[in-house]
Formats: structure tokens, sequence, C-alpha cells
């Protein structure tokens, strides 16, 4: 066996050459990728009514797709999407932008390799969210957000105000998360597929610690191990790969929306 005599970090080294050259991208477009990452967190618990917003910047820059407001994330299609200027309105004259839309606009502004944002009321996340605690990544499947999530303690109401915007945006610092007390998540990525998997990453980690917290207290993970298995989940290709599962998934759900 040739690789028994080889060093964790060049198994891991091996393992990502391996990822990049044998698997391949879905080929979607920015439209369709936003459609489905509506449709992959509906089905995952991040609906709550029109509550949450999820957009993408465009190449232009200074304007984004996001979904029609009025429309859940279970009904948001790539054909419905709108794109809006940084003063929410739509470039087409069509429909309207969710209102609560206005601190992402201060996050692209503020966090230019920001490049897509999922902002969602997802159960577990909510239920943590009214204990006013921090996240708290203690297991091995949740490390993508180990030292990456900020925490914002206090709630400063309704959500449509440039104030939330410029809070929002600098508690993001150089994190790709937040976990908002009494609110919800905010996760944003450099792709739509980053963001998704964050979304969904973040929920899972708001259930596994009331679940641990219910039992005991929860213990903390080695940092640099946690730090290792961050940067390990955490490439382009991982989260391509993990998005293009989580689309085959959604789907044979809902055939339609691209």
């Amino acid at each position: 066996m040739k690789t028994a005599s080889l060093s964790k970090s060049e198994l891991m080294l091996s393992a990502q050459t391996s990822m990049n050259s044998v698997l391949e991208n879905i080929d979607l477009t920015d439209k369709e990728k936003l459609a489905l990452t509506c449709r992959i967190l509906f089905d995952k618990g991040h609906g709550s009514g029109l509550a949450g917003q999820i957009t993408c910047r465009t190449d232009a820059g200074d304007t984004f797709i996001t979904q029609k407001f009025g429309l859940g994330f279970d009904e948001t299609t790539a054909d419905n999407l709108i794109e809006v200027d940084l003063d929410l309105k739509p470039l087409d004259g069509k429909g309207m932008a969710n209102p609560a839309n206005r601190f992402h606009t201060w996050i692209y502004k503020q966090h230019p390799k920001v490049n897509c944002i999922v902002h969602t009321h997802p159960t577990y996340i909510a239920a943590l969210a009214m204990l006013r605690i921090p996240l708290i990544i203690s297991q091995m499947d949740t490390c993508g957000l180990y030292e990456d999530c900020s925490f914002v303690s206090e709630w400063p109401g309704v959500p449509v105000g440039n104030e939330e915007g410029i809070l929002i945006s600098k508690a993001l610092g150089n994190n790709r998360a937040v976990f908002l007390a009494h609110h919800g998540q905010l996760v944003a990525g450099e792709t739509i597929e980053e963001a998704c998997n964050l979304a969904i990453l973040i929920e899972r980690a708001a259930r596994l610690q009331l679940l641990a917290m219910s039992a005991g207290q929860v213990q903390p993970l080695p940092a640099d191990l946690a730090r290792e298995a961050h940067d390990w989940v955490s490439t382009d290709k991982r989260n391509k790969v993990n998005f293009a599962y989580y689309a085959r998934q959604a789907l044979k759900n809902h055939p339609n929306c691209i």
C-alpha cells in the first residue's frame, strides 16, 4: 500500500487534488442557482412565511438578484427572480424586493468579496436566538463555522432601516456568518454555493447545540484541529460538490424551479 507512509497533510493535499481534477461542476446560471438555493433551504426548514431573503450580486456590481416580495422560498423560480439596485428598485419596474433587503446592500458595499447573502429564521436558529447566547461549534461536521461566526447580542427591531445594515455589516467583519439574537442568521459567501452550504450548516449547528445543552455542558474542540477541519471543508470545490448534491435533491422535489 503506497499511501501507508504518507503524512496526514500529504493525504489531505492528494484528496483535494483529486477532487479538483475528478469531480465536475454543474453548469447553471446564477438565477438557476439562486432559485435552487431557495428550494433547498425551504426543504431544510428555512422557510418562515415571507421572512428571510436570499440575494446574489450581479456582474454589474451595484445591482443584485433576489426573490420577489410576496413569494415564499417554495414558490421561487429562476423566471420570477428580480434584479434590483442598491435602493431596492427593480430594474424592470415590476414587483418589489423585500424591504429588509436593505441590510444586504450595506454588506455588499462594505464587503466586496461577498457575492451571495442568505438571511433566514430557521427553527433551531430562532430557538437558540431566544436564549441570547453565541453559537458554539463543537462537532466535526459543523467546523466550517469554527471561529467564523459573529454574534450580535442586541435586537435592533424591525429590519428595514439603514441602522441594521451598518450594525450587521460591521459585526460580520472577516467572518462568513452572523448569529442574530432574538432574530435569526445571516451567511455571506463568495459564491452562491458557499452561502447555501453555510446556511444549511448554521441551522444544523444550532440544532446540535440545543440538543447537547439539554443533556449537559458542551465541551470545546481542540482549536488547532478545529481550524484544520474548517479549512478542509471550506474550499471552493467542496462547496460546489455539496451544492450539486443538494441541487439534485431539490430538483427531485421541485423539477420546475429552473
